[in-house]
Formats: structure tokens, C-alpha cells, sequence
């Protein structure tokens, strides 16, 4: 404690030193908080019976893996692997993409084949949703794929590559032949191109300036 005098009042005062704010000292003074961390601050505007959604967001398109290769490079200083994955994305009503994406890792492959065939989505024409209009060949390098309409019931005649391209994009019931070399990624490609052959009735007509009738 220090005594101070005060000249006009002949008095003298005590100088108390003020705690700096947030120090022990100053909240010794405020006496004890209690924090409850589970207890949230009340919300005017919250509704009652309000719960956010936590529900994944469903997938717009469907995935499927064609085929995953390694690539061996040897150096000098040793073996260095790579993967090369091959991709089909579709929403099964007439949309498909095929892609193809490389790494180091499968999981990121597969992620940027994905990306890939997403930016190569086309739209196919389909009869009734579930078969094509008519009959054709697709190629890609040696690959050749033969895909041919069948009746309602039929079903998908096709395995491999193939298959996976026509159920991606929605074909419920064709008959798909591979005539040529049967790499996995060339055979989906050529089944692809097959696909983008496929003209409707009413397609052909616009493209003639015609009616459906006069064909």
C-alpha cells in the first residue's frame, strides 16, 4: 500500500493497482462460470422439431470398371508400377460415358476414369427404353462389336465390356457379338460406337424433311 498526500485536503489516499483484464486476478473476482459444452445457445428462429439431413446425396450416374492394367517401366533405378483404369458411368435411361484415367494408386485411377468418362457422357437412342432401332457394327482399332434389337424379355446378350457399356445405358433387351480383338477398353468403345449409329424413325424423317409415314 502506497501512501499518497494530498496537498489541498491534507488527507491522504490509497492507490489501489487495478487487475488487467482476463488475468487470474480479475476473474477471481467474477467468481466461478459454469460451461456446459452439450448445453447450445438458444436459437429465436430454430423451429421446433427442426433436424438437419445427414442422408448422402444418391448418385446421379452408376460406375462400373471395364478393365485395370499395370504398366511395369523398368530403370535404372529399379521396377516403377502404374495402373491404367478404364471406366463406364451411365444413368441407365440412355446416357453413357466411357473414360480411362492413370496413377500411380487403383483408387485414384479409378477416380480419374470416372472424371473422364463423365466429360464424355453422349445420350442414345432407345425404342420403348429398352432396346435399340436397329442393327449395327461398331469398331475401335481391331475390336469389332456386332449389337443387334431383340424382343421385349430377351434381356442382355452380351458379356464383358460390352455388357457393361449396354446396361449402363439403359438397353434392357439386345443381342451383342464381339467380332474382333477383345481387349477389354477397345470392345467398350466399339460397343459405344455402335450405340451412337442408332437412329429413330422419327429421327431419320427430320433429317429427310418427311413424315414418319412417307419412309
Amino acid at each position: 500500500m502506497i501512501d499518497n498526500k494530498n496537498e489541498n485536503l491534507g488527507t491522504t489516499e490509497a492507490v489501489v493497482e487495478k487487475p488487467v483484464a482476463g488475468s487470474p486476478a480479475e476473474n477471481a473476482n467474477k467468481g466461478p462460470r459454469n460451461f456446459d459444452r452439450n448445453k447450445r445457445p438458444f436459437n429465436k428462429d430454430r423451429k421446433p422439431g427442426f433436424k438437419k439431413n445427414f442422408e448422402p446425396k444418391k448418385k446421379l450416374l452408376e460406375e462400373k470398371v471395364v478393365s485395370i492394367s499395370r504398366v511395369t517401366k523398368v530403370t535404372k533405378g529399379g521396377r516403377n508400377f502404374r495402373f491404367s483404369a478404364t471406366m463406364v458411368v451411365g444413368d441407365m435411361k440412355g446416357l453413357v460415358g466411357i473414360g480411362s484415367g492413370k496413377s500411380n494408386e487403383v483408387p485414384e485411377a479409378i477416380k480419374k476414369g470416372i472424371q473422364a468418362a463423365n466429360k464424355n457422357l453422349v445420350k442414345i437412342a432407345l425404342i420403348d427404353g429398352r432396346t435399340v432401332p436397329h442393327e449395327a457394327i461398331g469398331t475401335c482399332g481391331r475390336a469389332k462389336v456386332l449389337i443387334k434389337p431383340a424382343k421385349k424379355g430377351s434381356g442382355v446378350a452380351a458379356g464383358g465390356a460390352a455388357r457393361a457399356v449396354l446396361e449402363l445405358a439403359g438397353v434392357k433387351d439386345i443381342t451383342a457379338k464381339s467380332l474382333g480383338s477383345n481387349t477389354h477398353a477397345n470392345v467398350a468403345k466399339a460397343t459405344l460406337n455402335a450405340l451412337m449409329q442408332q437412329r429413330t424413325p422419327e429421327k431419320i424423317a427430320e433429317l429427310r424433311g418427311k413424315k414418319v409415314e412417307e419412309l
